[in-house]
């Protein structure tokens, strides 16, 4: 059970960083500064989620 609790909360944070690196993006801005914070929340965003993901479907629930 605290497997697949792990793996809902690494996909909420995922959904979390991938959600503020879309607003950073939409409302623009111009540099590298600006580039690399979206590419940094984007790609630890989307590792956290599918970590999450793939935590929740392979944890299976046993009754003890």
């Amino acid at each position: 059970m605290e497997k697949r609790v792990l793996g809902i909360i690494l996909s909420l944070l995922g959904v979390g960083g991938i959600v503020y690196a879309a607003i950073s993006f939409i409302n623009g801005g111009t540099g590298t500064a600006n580039i690399k914070l979206i590419a940094a929340f984007g790609i630890v965003g989307a590792i956290f989620f599918f970590a999450g993901i793939g935590l929740v479907r392979n944890t299976s629930d046993k009754p003890t």
